[in-house]
């Protein structure tokens, strides 16, 4: 069999080939337009977009908490300072295994069970990329073991910060407040007002007193570092920063001496002691006993230290300077007093017989005086001076509930004063409509002539009593305390200006002089009920004792402290303002359940601390050393 031979057609196989070729170079031309397309695409359309997401993995942005505000007393006295520690925190999204490492950290660095549950509890408000610290501050030897095992625990840093530390502990409690840790309630309430990005370092934030009420001074402004990451979240390095702005300092008007010496004076006793600046309404002293230490509050107060605070009979969280609601008993006899003489009611030389008891027309019931056979014929400078009950008996009567709620509320109580920290309550001024809106009955005669001695629904602060004393002292001019002197900005200070409220005007201005005699004598003539105290003081002064019952007696029932529980014993009473005749300082003192009155217990206190004020103030001139030497 014989083979075709065939025969190549080279023109058509060259063809073939060369369409083949200029396909194949179509294809690639294509892709190379593709590809330098979308080298376009991203280097030059979306370089920007994508460098910045290209940045987010690698820059990472940290917010850097500000400095808080110092906190002085007048005579430059730190009382709230910032010290140094060092934390272990802990960066939950970087670490595997949470559980076994904080066990593993617990064997390293001993420490107890119920840190663990507060770092767990603190981390249901964090978000897992950031730092929740597990133990606050770090011992040298805690320090010293983690640095040496760090390597093994990622996720885990140990980092430099400074805290609020209070110095002085409890004796400023009250006054100074303290920091805690931000809650969620914080957050809430950053968060509505717009302010949460400014905490985004801060870890604490003003919880009482002067801390929470110039939180916004004292806190600062936050900064930013801008840092390089690796790929574990680490900073390498630092690209920029932003400095936090520090928070301004603050001055108080308190003085530290005043302080301590009027702690030491009120001792285990409940109660409080205040002494105001009578010409600017400054706080120079503010003691509310028993008081805690604010630096439990601060890392974090342990459930059993809150309980025993909670659940103390001594309440020592209530500021009983403006928290304390106390029936004001005689003290508040000058201001009714004056009530009569502007309102006509009595001259200053009218005269009523004390025969040691009070009747109402038609009323089987006598209501007693505290001089059981009574102060004889009595006006209004002695009824001031010896505090007579039976005179303010009748003068109470003869005004009526109507005018002396509507007086009495004029000197600011049953309003909060405006001091300068948000713990303050209004107290009470009793009034017929009160009554009826808030037990349903009528008024009754007997309770007026209890609110005319200041007892009965009639309670009152000792912040209340101080500024009312005061409008006494400035016939009419109604200070608003404070406990701010200034500030201090970029290394300026700055004080804090006056502030008043409406001023009182009496129709016959004299009746000032009247009620401050009667205040002059009851501690500077031998029958006012403060001049055992008072004796012998190197400078003039004005008061009023007063004794408020905490429980009714009956008709017949004899009062005697020893013989009935200490919760139902007395309080002792004590206002008043130093010089005589050119008031310079107020003071009041309030003592719970006392073994004595007013003149006996309070006013011996109130002279210990303007001793000390006029010792540190030098304020005992000739003139005023006269005055009371001509006494």
């Amino acid at each position: 069999m014989r083979h075709r031979t065939h025969i190549r057609d080279h023109d058509s196989e060259a063809a073939v080939f060369g369409r083949r070729v200029l396909v194949a170079m179509v294809i690639v031309v294509a892709a190379f337009i593709a590809l330098a397309s979308n080298m376009y695409h991203l280097q030059v359309s979306e370089h920007n977009e994508l460098q910045t997401r290209s940045n987010d993995n690698r820059i990472k942005l940290l917010p850097l908490a500000p400095n808080r505000g110092l906190i002085y007393d007048r005579n430059g006295v730190l009382l709230a300072e910032n010290t140094p520690i060092y934390s272990l925190d802990v960066t939950p999204e970087e670490i595997d295994n949470l559980e076994q490492t904080l066990s593993q950290l617990q064997q390293l660095l001993n420490f107890p069970d119920s840190t663990i549950e507060r770092f767990y509890r603190n981390l249901k408000n964090q978000r897992r990329f950031n730092n929740v610290p597990l133990l606050d501050e770090l011992n040298e030897k805690q320090l010293a073991v983690f640095a040496a095992h760090q390597h093994k625990y990622p996720g885990i840093s140990i980092e430099a910060r400074l805290i609020r530390n209070y110095p002085h502990k409890e004796l400023l409690t009250h006054a100074v407040g303290y920091v805690a840790k931000i809650n969620p309630r914080d957050v809430e309430s950053l968060r509505e007002n717009g302010e949460l990005p400014n905490y985004a370092a801060s870890r604490t934030i003003g919880k009482l007193g002067i801390e929470r009420y110039y939180e916004k001074d004292l806190h600062g402004e936050v900064g930013y570092q801008s840092v390089e990451v690796n790929n574990r979240g680490r900073a390498v390095r630092t690209l920029s920063i932003e400095a936090p702005k520090p928070g301004q300092d603050i001055v108080l008007e308190l003085d530290l001496e005043l302080q301590r010496k009027a702690s030491e004076l009120l001792g285990e006793q409940r109660g409080s002691i205040i002494l105001m600046d009578a010409t600017t309404g400054g706080i120079l002293a503010m003691v509310s006993t028993p008081s805690y230490d604010p630096n439990w509050f601060v890392n974090g107060i342990s459930v059993k230290q809150y309980q025993s605070l909670l659940n103390s009979t001594q309440s020592p969280l209530l500021n009983r300077v403006t928290q304390g609601a106390y029936p004001p008993a005689s003290t508040i006899k000058p201001q009714i007093g004056l009530l009569g003489l502007e309102d006509g009611t009595i001259e200053e030389d009218t005269r009523i017989w004390d025969p040691g008891w009070f009747e109402i027309k038609g009323v089987d019931r006598r209501y007693r005086d505290w001089l059981a056979w009574g102060h004889g014929w009595v006006d209004v400078d002695r009824a001031i001076t010896e505090s007579c009950d039976t005179f303010y008996y009748d003068l109470a009567l003869k005004l009526g509930v109507d005018k002396i709620s509507s007086f009495m509320t004029q000197f600011g109580f049953g309003e909060r004063t405006g001091i300068d920290i948000h713990e303050e309550v209004s107290a009470l001024m009793p009034s017929r409509g009160w009554k009826r809106a808030r037990f349903g009955q009528p008024w009754y005669a007997g309770e007026t002539l209890s609110v005319g001695i200041g007892q009965s629904y009639w309670t009152a602060t000792p912040m209340q009593l101080a500024v009312a004393t005061a409008m006494v002292a400035n016939k009419g001019e109604h200070l608003i305390p404070r406990l701010l002197r200034g500030k201090i900005q970029d290394g300026v200070f700055e004080e804090a200006l006056i502030a008043h409220r409406e001023k009182l005007t009496l129709s016959d201005s004299s009746n000032w002089e009247v009620i401050t005699k009667g205040m002059r004598n009851v501690n500077m003539s031998p029958k006012g009920t403060a001049h055992r105290a008072f004796k012998d003081a190197p400078y003039s002064s004005a008061g009023k004792t007063g004794t408020a019952q905490v429980r009714s007696l009956g008709q017949e029932e004899e009062y005697n402290a020893e013989d009935i529980a200490e919760r139902y014993r007395d309080n002792a009473m004590y206002v008043g303002y130093a010089p005589a005749d050119d008031p310079e300082v107020v003071v009041v003192v309030a003592i719970e359940n006392s073994l004595g009155g007013g003149g006996s217990v309070a006013a011996p206190v109130a002279r210990e601390i303007l001793d000390v004020w006029h010792a540190r103030f030098n304020n005992g001139n000739k003139q005023q050393e006269k005055t009371n030497a001509d006494n």
